[in-house]
């Protein structure tokens, strides 16, 4: 059963459905685009994992116990127990181990020089929209680099929250359309201009978007909704999703009363 929405389904962005649709998303994502590559050009999924310091604490390994009194006692040596009641236990925080985080994406390479990288193409997570976060300095570290090394980026954010991470401009995406939820942005690294982005609105479907090849070899045109259609269907969200509570991040009233109006005539 296909989602109830137009486009993204803002009930995928919360923190429960988003890792399981990200990777759905990309498998679908590279089918749709090894079926328009010209040879010799191929899309492939590709990983990067790093540590990501953990918000969770856990109990001290040690225990600091201190006389009541505040003493710490007069000269020998001092045996503390568990026993002694005069005594306050004062717990050392230790956090637990950082938490190991794998981001999938998609390089499409070329079999000619090597299995060549060409572009990479990004699906935000959001860990990449979290200030301070490793996956968002590990990210920001990437867009460079890329640049740098002549690759072209594609960058799809399809979360409403987090910081902008994108290289598109924000001030233009926002004068392109004000109310814009999601966008799309796509740098080409072998052309003398600035980033590229289509700003998307909640009730719009997903657009087609180009993805750069050489300078011999004009783009190629992926269609995104079938893309996301795919992924939905696939990963039975249909039966996951609860749509009678409130998508995180919360929607606006304005854009809530839209998605219950949907809601109700899809009888979801």
């Amino acid at each position: 059963m296909p989602s109830p929405f137009p486009g993204m389904d803002p009930w995928l962005e919360s923190p429960a459905h988003f890792p399981d649709f990200h990777s759905g998303f990309l498998a679908s994502l590279r089918a749709a685009l090894n079926a328009v590559l010209p040879p010799p050009f191929f899309a492939a999924l590709s990983t990067r994992v790093y540590a990501e310091e953990s918000d969770r604490n856990v109990e001290p390994d040690i225990d600091l116990l201190i006389p009541a009194n505040g003493s710490a006692g007069s000269g020998g040596t001092a045996t503390l127990t568990r026993l002694e009641t005069d005594l306050l236990v004062v717990g050392g925080e230790r956090r637990s181990p950082a938490d190991e985080i794998t981001e999938r994406f998609i390089e499409i390479r070329t079999t000619e020089g090597s299995n060549r990288l060409i572009a990479a193409i990004e699906l935000l997570s959001l860990s990449n929209k979290t200030m301070g976060s490793t996956g968002r300095n590990l990210y920001l570290a990437k867009q460079g680099e890329l640049f740098l090394t002549g690759v072209h980026l594609v960058e799809i954010d399809l979360l409403r929250g987090g910081s902008h991470s994108t290289r598109a401009n924000l001030r233009l995406l926002r004068q392109q359309a004000p109310r814009f939820a999601y966008h799309v942005a796509v740098s080409r690294a072998d052309f003398d201009v600035p980033t590229r982005a289509a700003a998307i609105e909640l009730e719009q479907g997903l657009p087609t978007i180009p993805i750069p090849l050489t300078s011999k070899v004009p783009a190629v045109g992926v269609e995104l909704q079938p893309v996301f259609d795919r992924a939905y269907d696939e990963s039975l969200f249909s039966r996951r999703v609860k749509y009678d509570q409130p998508p995180d991040p919360p929607l606006s009233p304005e854009q809530q009363a839209w998605a219950d109006a949907i809601l109700k005539s899809k009888g979801s």
